[in-house]
């Protein structure tokens, strides 16, 4: 092998191509930048823009409806939260707990509407709530620690029937 046999892979290197060298080139005058405007200039990226064929995310058809206004705002309380405000003395387990008693306490700021009771954290006190909803796991854990749930409001299964 001689240095002057050394040569680039096919591929590897491809010529520049000459801008602005007339139209006969193919790449004259704008140099392949079309015309003038916003898309003239460096740093442009229209998103979603299709060279104005219709956008993907207009082809495709719109799902769904989700009625915000009728929204029910459930407030979240957990088994560990409620044994917190049970030690400092904030709740009493001898007297129901409800969602007025957990305000008073400053276990939540408002009641919403409803309670939502979610079985993360223990409860090692025996205690009777009424809540709006509740997961099977905290009623679970309440009845085993010896107290007891009221679900005022009505479960998704009852309400489907």
């Amino acid at each position: 092998m001689k240095l002057n046999e050394i040569k680039d892979n096919d591929g590897a290197h491809y010529r520049a191509k000459r801008l602005g060298r007339g139209i006969g080139s193919g790449k004259g005058k704008t140099s392949g930048r079309g015309g003038k405007g916003q898309t003239a200039r460096s740093g442009v990226a229209l998103n979603g823009f299709e060279g104005g064929q219709t956008p993907l995310h207009r082809r495709l058809p719109k799902r769904g409806f989700n009625n915000k206004i009728f929204q029910k705002d459930y407030k979240v309380v957990n088994l560990g939260r409620l044994q917190q405000a049970l030690e400092a003395g904030m709740l009493s387990a001898a007297n129901l707990v409800d969602s007025k008693g957990l305000v008073a306490a400053g276990v939540l700021r408002r009641p919403g509407d409803g309670i939502r009771l979610l079985a993360k954290g223990t409860l090692k006190s025996a205690i009777t709530i009424e809540v709006a909803g509740a997961s099977k796991a905290a009623i679970a854990a309440v009845e085993g620690a010896g107290g007891k749930v009221i679900v005022s409001g009505k479960p998704a299964e009852a309400a489907a029937e």
